[in-house]
């Protein structure tokens, strides 16, 4: 991880990548609030738990976002890094695809430019790419 030197305070961590797990999928609503753990925060948690052994924790943080607004497509996640492609994905079983977003992680950390072929990702992430967005600059 790179620290950069903050002028007002101390050194700060930056981070070049993030898994961001929208935690407001398959919410289950009654008179506008929401009922119970939602299905985003459920696979959010497996992520977590998971990622406890994963190589790229600190490299690769998991952060919980409200609403990345795919609610047909629920679970969705997504992986952005500096300079990189950002894939969205949707239609993520929310008991089953940990593990394969996590692989995908990996792939996508050792890419240079994020590129994730189709052939080489895992099966839960073959059928439910939502986007692949062009790198800010």
């Amino acid at each position: 991880m790179t620290t950069v030197d903050n002028a007002t305070t101390s050194p700060v961590d930056v981070v070049s990548h993030a898994l961001l797990v929208c935690k407001t999928c398959a919410s289950i609503w009654q008179d506008g609030k929401r009922l119970g753990e939602s299905g985003g925060q459920k696979l959010l948690q497996h992520l977590q738990h998971l990622a406890q052994e994963w190589e790229l924790q600190d490299e690769f943080p998991i952060k919980e976002v409200e609403c990345m607004s795919a609610c047909n497509h629920s679970c969705v996640v997504a992986f952005t890094g500096k300079g990189k492609l950002t894939y969205l994905f949707g239609d993520l079983a929310v008991d089953s695809s940990a593990s394969a977003v996590l692989a995908c992680a990996s792939q996508y950390y050792a890419k240079a430019d994020g590129l994730l072929p189709w052939s080489e990702r895992p099966e839960p992430l073959k059928k439910g790419i939502l986007a692949k967005i062009p790198p800010l600059l």
